[in-house]
């Protein structure tokens, strides 16, 4: 699955969403991660209720299923779970080798029900052919 992160430095998760300069993009699944493309993002990012800046971040994590971030507003919250990207917020003194680590941990131990679902497994159900 595709991994994204909210980035000012490249190196850690300090980022709003909306103000997010960059957006690091990773491959994870079980057996590790490997850095992806990062999308760069300008113009006037700060200004708070121009919901026109959301949209290249939203296009440009089309495919991503998490997004990890150090703060979100309840709209771009909103759109971006409409996309069925989960928002993941951290503190800003988080790394994101730390955090890939984390989830790749997490992966290969009992991961929880939502992250099952953003790596596109469904839960098998078993039932045993009785005829009522």
């Amino acid at each position: 699955m595709k991994v994204a992160f909210c980035t000012q430095d490249m190196q850690h998760v300090d980022a709003h969403f909306g103000w997010a300069k960059n957006i690091a993009v990773y491959r994870v699944d079980r057996q590790g991660h490997a850095f992806l493309e990062t999308f760069q993002f300008g113009g006037s990012m700060f200004e708070d209720g121009n919901e026109d800046k959301l949209v290249p971040k939203l296009e440009a994590l089309a495919d991503v299923a998490i997004v990890y971030l150090s703060a979100i507003g309840a709209s771009a919250a909103a759109r971006v779970v409409a996309k069925k990207i989960h928002p993941v917020k951290v503190e800003a003194t988080e790394t994101i080798p730390a955090l890939l680590e984390k989830l790749v941990q997490t992966l290969n131990g009992n991961p929880p029900p939502w992250l099952r679902k953003a790596m596109g497994e469904t839960p098998q159900f078993h039932f045993d052919e009785e005829e009522v």
